[in-house]
């Protein structure tokens, strides 16, 4: 080769490595910008988990197996001050009386009993026949057994006699278990008040319940002293 040929050869090996350089160089850049975005795309999908679905879906997986905050400060059971209060009157059999009860709780009967319930209380009415009044001795002797079987975890019995509107009545507190709750399984420690109403043989027993901690001395007091008969 002519050295006027290998000075051409050489010429063009030169252009073509330039040329090859900036081709690929060209080909880099290209990478870093999907490189990029790609970067970019992580913030850009925080942001969008910070609104919008994203971020409702983060927050519910996050809150999954947190226990909701209640919604009242008052100790589960508390019948609230401000409630309203009824009156009752069996709409047959022995309709002899009427007792107030609170407002919008829900009410199931069976027979001669007829309960009204909301969340933890319970109020329950039986109307029957007896042919003699209640005494502390009589509540003592056969309410109680019968109490015991049917009660579970019964406990704490106190037999009184106490003044109502209505007159001198028996009064049967204790404590016992709840029925387990169908949908959350708990069970709930409860305090009973009964009281037995008297008149010509006909015995009306009033059966008040919550849980022990519940602060209810004056809606059960609001409840029992309305208890009158006609």
């Amino acid at each position: 080769m002519t050295p006027a040929h290998a000075s051409a050869a050489v010429g063009l090996a030169l252009v073509a490595a330039l040329t090859t350089g900036c081709s690929s160089s060209g080909s880099h850049t290209g990478s870093g910008s999907h490189s990029g975005s790609a970067t970019s795309a992580a913030p850009a999908g925080a942001g969008n988990s910070g609104s919008g679905n994203s971020g409702s879906g983060n927050a519910d997986a996050g809150n999954a197996g947190a226990t909701p905050a209640p919604t009242e400060s008052n100790p589960p059971g508390d019948i609230p001050d401000n409630q309203v209060y009824v009156a009752y009157r069996p709409a047959g059999g022995f309709t002899g009386f009427t007792v107030k009860v609170p407002e919008g709780w829900a009410r199931t009967g069976q027979g001669a009993t007829t309960v009204f319930t909301d969340k933890l209380n319970t109020v329950q009415v039986t109307a029957a026949t007896a042919s003699a009044a209640p005494t502390v001795g009589s509540v003592t002797n056969t309410v109680v057994p019968q109490l015991k079987v049917r009660v579970t975890k019964f406990a704490a019995p106190k037999v009184t006699e106490v003044t109502r509107h209505a007159g001198r009545v028996v009064r049967l507190t204790y404590q016992g278990d709840s029925a387990k709750d169908p949908v959350t399984g708990k069970v709930v420690r409860d305090a009973f008040e009964r009281y037995a109403f008297y008149r010509q043989g006909h015995e009306v027993d009033l059966t008040l319940s919550g849980p022990v901690n519940a602060d209810n001395v004056d809606p059960w007091r609001i409840v029992s002293d309305s208890f009158a008969w006609r």
